[in-house]
């Protein structure tokens, strides 16, 4: 399994968990709702709900139609529905459970905190602070590539190299934010984005947004 399908599956499993939906519903979910998954289209999507369904995670299901009845169009499919199994459920709870340094890199993590209202405080805090780590080593080696190479580079090229730097340093604060509150006793979601006021992002759902940290 590719560490991008690993990442598709676990956000499939957490919306399925919310509710049943059928194949257009999660993909508009996945495209609002989780904005990483903005570049996932339903060729990728498809297959990875016949993985699940035939891994018994997931269950197809006809959808139930409460309108008035209808000839159906020939060639048409009825419209699936795809509900979360019991194992399934239980496969998403250790999935939620995993704290392990892939849960903090740029993808993963920002899959992994969009589900971090069904994540236990103490897994939270072990991603939170593993993804500050990562993120220091991160602008620690940047600065120190800058320092080496800052007379040769044009204009527009260390504008490009300092904007990067402040993406970090901005996620960085962010997430020194996140720490203590969650430290100090999370009540409720900040109301401000990382990019106003270095907050999570309410109108995006509480997640942070893209930013340029490769």
């Amino acid at each position: 399994m590719s560490k991008r399908s690993g990442i598709l599956e676990f956000a499939v499993l957490g919306l399925l968990r919310e509710s049943p939906m059928h194949g257009y519903e999660l993909r508009k979910r996945l495209n609002t709702s989780l904005g990483v998954f903005r570049a996932f289209s339903y060729g990728s999507l498809y297959p990875c709900l016949k993985t699940l369904v035939g891994l018994g995670w997931l269950v197809e299901e006809p959808a139930v139609d409460l309108g008035p009845p209808a000839a159906p169009l020939a060639g048409r499919r009825a419209k699936i529905v795809y509900r979360l199994t019991a194992a399934g459920k239980e496969h998403f709870e250790e999935l939620l459970a995993h704290s392990g340094p892939d849960a903090w890199e740029d993808e993963h993590f920002a899959a992994r905190f969009a589900f971090f209202g069904q994540t236990s405080k103490d897994v939270r805090m072990r991603v939170l602070e593993g993804r500050r780590s990562r993120l220091e080593e991160r602008l620690e080696k940047m600065r120190a590539s800058l320092a080496r190479t800052r007379e040769r580079l044009d204009d527009y090229t260390l504008e490009l190299q300092r904007h990067g730097m402040e993406s970090v340093e901005r996620e960085v604060r962010w997430l020194n934010e996140l720490i203590e509150t969650e430290r100090a006793g999370r009540a409720e979601r900040p109301a401000d984005g990382p990019d106003d006021n270095d907050n999570t992002n309410q109108e995006n759902g509480g997640r942070p947004e893209a930013r340029g940290t490769a």
